[in-house]
């Protein structure tokens, strides 16, 4: 009886490790996915629809109400449930846009992934960089959380610059000079210059 409980747990482990990808796994799954949609000729000739799977496959691993609760930092507390819901949505619209747009203009750079560490048992950084065509290279890391058994982005550092950090600084200004709702009618702004045609 005993044996056959050992048994059982034992498999369930396997199983359950075998369930849960690596952030590695999550992370190159969702970039080869993208530069799937990307390299589509099909989709070349439809902006509308390449933009939208773009949005889509992208939303999969980028937990933007996570980076919006951290792009605004201090500020985010302070505010009602509907101001956080506003906020993580345009906030969302600003990253899907800013990140398609860049993506779309992929000219076959390859993507390497150099490694993953774990910070702890339910964060990781899975570190990456892309060579040109011109063999010019920039680092790209992946910080990452598990949440529901799934890894999700919550940072992105390019060349040592981190994507949060950087929007935290300029909207910390933007409130300090002129106020929340000034940040907020900026960035519907913004998002409105990066629509898609």
């Amino acid at each position: 009886m005993l044996k056959r409980i050992l048994l059982v747990l034992a498999a369930s482990i396997f199983f359950a490790s075998a369930a849960c990808a690596s952030p590695t796994d999550d992370v190159k799954k969702t970039v080869d996915e993208v530069v799937r949609i990307v390299a589509d000729k099909d989709m070349k000739k439809n902006e509308t629809k390449r933009r939208q799977a773009l949005k889509k496959t992208i939303s999969v691993i980028f937990d933007y109400s996570e980076m919006a609760k951290r792009s605004l930092g201090k500020h985010w507390n302070v505010r009602s449930p509907a101001d956080k819901k506003q906020f993580s949505e345009l906030f969302a619209t600003l990253l899907e846009n800013s990140y398609a747009g860049k993506i779309e203009s992929y000219n076959n750079e390859k993507i390497v992934y150099i490694k993953e560490y774990m910070e702890d048992d339910d964060h990781a950084v899975v570190k990456s960089k892309v060579v040109t065509a011109a063999r010019d290279e920039f680092t790209l890391d992946y910080h990452l959380f598990k949440q529901d058994g799934k890894w999700m982005v919550y940072d992105v550092v390019i060349e040592g610059v981190s994507l949060v950090s950087n929007y935290r600084s300029q909207f910390n200004k933007i409130i300090t000079a002129n106020g929340y709702d000034r940040l907020v009618k900026k960035l519907q702004s913004k998002n409105e210059e990066l629509k898609a045609p």
